[in-house]
Formats: C-alpha cells, structure tokens, sequence
C-alpha cells in the first residue's frame, strides 16, 4: 500500500515523497483513512510507528479547505512536554510546506506576547501543552469554541500523571461536535476508561499487542550494587564494552540523580549533556539539538524524554535506574530500534528493584535475559570505588558514614530518653513512691558522680567515653570545671570624694 492509496491529497502526497517516505506504517496505513472520514479513534502502536504522522497527514489534509479566525484557532493538539509538542511542530512545518497554514506553539518558558500575536494572527494548528493552553484562556487570548479537531496524543500519560483535571476542563471548552484522536503506546484499562468519556463511538486500531517492544531491540538486564558509585562504575563499563554505540540515552529516575550523572561521566571523560525538567526552555532545546546533530553523543535524562521524541539513530539506551512505572520502560527503550533500526537496551538492576522489574516483564509478557550474572552473583558488601564520592540518597562527601542525629534540646530531651530506654535505677525502684509536701532525699543519698573521662564504657555522641549502665547525674552549672577567668578577684576603684 502506497500513500496514494489513504486518500490523502495531492499536496500531502508531494510532501510525503519529498522526505523520502513512500509506505506507510501499519498505524499510518490504518487510522488515517478513518480520521479522514471524521471518526474518532484510538490508537494503540508501539512507540516509533509513525503515530504523529498519522495524524498529522490527515489534518492537513482537512486544513486546505477553509481558514482560520482571529484567536479561534481550527484544530487543537495537546502534548504532554515541552519536547514532543516543539517535535510536532517540526513535522508541520515539514509535510506542510505546500500549505499555507499557520502554527503556533504554546509552552512554557517562552513570551506570552510572542504566543499571543500569533493567536490573534489566526492559527489553523494550535499545539501545546495543557497548562500553557489554558493560562492563555484565562488571560482571555483565546477561544476554543472554533476548535473542529482535538488530538491527545501519548494519552496515558496525558491521563495518569496528573493531567486529568486540565484535560477534562479543555475538553468541555471545545464544541461537543469536535472530532477527537486518542494516539499512545500503552492504554491500561483504568486508562481506557477515561478515554471513552472523550470519545464518541470510536475506532479502535492496534497495530501491536499494547505495551509491547520492539523486536528490533535488543534487551538485557545488569546487575549492580545498591550504591550510586557502584552503578556508575558498571555504567561507565558498559558505555565503553557497547558495539556500534553512535549515541545514546541514559535515563534516570530523579531529576538530581540526572544532573549528578552528567557531572560524573563528564569528570570521566565522556562528552554527555542533561535534559530534565528543571531545566528552562532554552537549555532543555540546546541540549536536545546537540544531541540530535551528534554534537553530544550521550544524553542523561529523566522520563521528560521517554516519551515520542523522534531521533531515528540512537543505538542505545541505558536505564541507569529500574523505572518505577513498567509502562515507562516501553517508552525509554523506544527511543531506539526505531524504523526498523537496530537497537540495544541495558537495564542496571541492584537489590529492591525485584518487584519493577518483574511488573515490566509481565507487561512485555516476555523475560528479559542477563548480560552476565544475576542478582545472585553479587557479593553480599562489596567494596566502595576509590576516590568515587559515596552516594546515599543524594548525600555527598561530607555525610558520607554520618548517622542522623536525633533533635536536641539543650540535652535534656536526650537524657530522658536514655533515662526511659534504661529503665528506673534500683534505689528508685526500691523507694516508695513520694507524696506532694514530702521532702526529697537528702545529697548523700543521690547516686555519686563520676568521671566521664575515666569510665571505660563506649563513646557517646560528643566523642567522650561513658558506662551505659552507670549515667552521671546532671551537673548543675558549671560543675567544676569553671573558667580561671572568672575565678580572678575584682578590684573596684573607689570614687573621688567631691571636694
């Protein structure tokens, strides 16, 4: 089946050949004809099949009849980062160069007076992500009450980190007549769900079995110590031992582990750049483009880059942590084997990451083999790395070995603690208990003081040794121990007699 074939027009089908495409994936083969007969649908490929193609072609299609009005823009994608809806641009720009029609890109970390002159222009495409989209509808700059088609592409996560309410508020803001376009690699069935309260009798296409990986991807699984230099060891190992590695994606869980990661392999010789979302626009869009034009071969990143970034080269990924959701699994290793492409996918594995991982295999429905030995393997302690700074949980140099302190208040919450802990001395516990108006014992009855310096109990907390059975009492003041200088005798001068 050619393009030719979908229905598409001739200006579409130009441009299509003009970027060098002559088949279409299955996803391309079979949503398109149903978007261009006004159905909804719901797509469900795996990640690198053309899905943004898919309906990127049939909206331009739609688009060559009629024109935009002034901040009523006609059709309205939704992306969920930064970095997808900039990719869905790009591939406006480039099947639409045969058409005039206006795109605009609303993000964050850009001018709102840029985004909005260009509302008031007129848009044909709007896309963006769903808090921008509606900081701009409160600002009363737009209106999307003109809006005949509404994509929600990667729709589970759009649904499940914490879009939910943006998106069901833009979708009553749309007319109830739109059609709508559901695209995503994965769709649980608590996902499923909320999809069916936005779609009208919909087309459902599965080009795959949901959440499956490519086969073009090869996956093997690493094992590692719990440390962070101890992973970062073994990473740095395989970055080397990798064939054919051109480029590659590390990715990491926690947004700092990123930016330590980056520092790390750079200190070790490695040309490698961070992408994660605390980083502002214009940083997160240099470093993608550095990576894309193989400027930068390695790129740490968090999940902010899991999803749809279409870079058709890389031959790596490296999940440097076992992801926390089995869904972001499927789309980290997308990012290679894509078009048919060869690919590998290393997964660090350590102690505790049993129960993800087998979540990830059972949603891939297949297991993931060893590269070498298994969690077995590993050594109960093994030794730390020299003159690897010891991570434990984001802890540098200086915490390396130190235990948490408990709160104090001047000592006294401490030693009632330890006084709890040990339980009542045995004359107290021999004592009958005292009466409000009796008289305390006498001194010489008090348990005497001893020297702290001379017991041979262990160290306390301020490095001097003590006898955990026998506490000293509480001094009151200054003890013995006073300053020499306040032992010195005052003179006082006496004053002139007036005359």
């Amino acid at each position: 089946m050619s393009f030719a074939e979908l229905g598409l027009s001739e200006k579409v089908q130009q441009a299509v050949e003009a970027a060098g495409y002559t088949t279409p994936t299955p996803i391309q083969a079979q949503a398109i004809p149903h978007v261009l007969a006004r159905r909804d649908v719901l797509g469900v490929a795996q990640t690198g099949t053309g899905k943004t193609a898919a309906f990127t072609l049939p909206m331009l299609t739609m688009l060559e009849q009629g024109r935009a009005r002034a901040r009523m823009p006609r059709t309205l994608v939704l992306e969920p980062t930064r970095e997808l809806a900039a990719q869905v641009v790009e591939n406006f720009e480039r099947y639409g160069t045969n058409h005039k029609l206006n795109v605009a890109l609303l993000i964050g970390g850009v001018s709102f007076a840029d985004q909005d002159l260009k509302i008031t222009r007129g848009v044909d495409v709007l896309i963006a992500t769903p808090g921008r989209l509606l900081d701009h509808f409160e600002r009363g700059k737009l209106l999307l009450n003109g809006v005949e088609l509404l994509v929600i592409d990667e729709a589970d996560r759009m649904l499940d980190m914490g879009f939910i309410p943006d998106i069901e508020r833009i979708v009553k803001l749309v007319p109830f007549t739109r059609q709508t376009l559901f695209f995503s690699a994965t769709m649980p069935p608590e996902i499923q769900r909320l999809a069916d309260d936005f779609l009208h009798n919909p087309v459902r296409i599965e080009v795959a079995r949901p959440a499956s990986t490519a086969s073009t991807i090869t996956q093997r699984l690493v094992a590692t110590g719990p440390e962070g230099h101890q992973k970062r060891k073994v990473l740095r190992k395989l970055i080397r031992a990798a064939e054919e590695l051109n480029n590659g994606i590390i990715f990491c869980n926690r947004k700092r582990d990123v930016a330590q990661l980056q520092k790390s392999l750079s200190n070790h010789g490695f040309n490698v750049a961070a992408l994660h979302g605390d980083m502002d626009q214009r940083a997160r869009m240099a470093a993608l483009d550095a990576f894309r034009s193989g400027e930068v071969p390695l790129l740490v990143a968090s999940d902010v880059a899991a999803r749809g970034l279409d870079i058709p080269a890389v031959s790596h990924v490296f999940n440097f942590d076992v992801p926390h959701h089995a869904e972001d699994y499927v789309h980290r290793i997308g990012r290679t084997g894509r078009a048919g492409r060869a690919g590998a996918a290393f997964t660090l594995v350590g102690r505790g990451d049993e129960k993800s991982l087998a979540a990830i295999e059972t949603l891939i429905g297949q297991p993931i083999a060893w590269a070498e030995g298994d969690l077995a393997s590993l050594p109960e302690d093994e030794a730390g790395e020299p003159g690897e700074r010891r991570s434990r949980g984001g802890r540098g140099r200086r915490d390396e070995g130190r235990r948490e302190e408990p709160r104090r208040d001047d000592g006294r919450r401490d030693e009632t603690r330890r006084r709890r802990a040990r339980g009542p001395r045995p004359d107290e516990a021999a004592a009958p208990p005292r009466r409000n108006g009796e008289a305390p014992r006498p001194q010489e009855e008090r348990r005497p003081v001893q020297d702290e310096r001379a017991s041979p109990g262990r160290r306390n907390d301020r490095g001097r040794h003590r006898d955990d059975d026998a506490m000293p009492e509480a001094e009151i003041g200054m003890g013995a121990h006073v300053p020499a200088f306040l032992l010195r005798p005052v003179v006082l001068k006496k004053r002139k007699e007036s005359e």
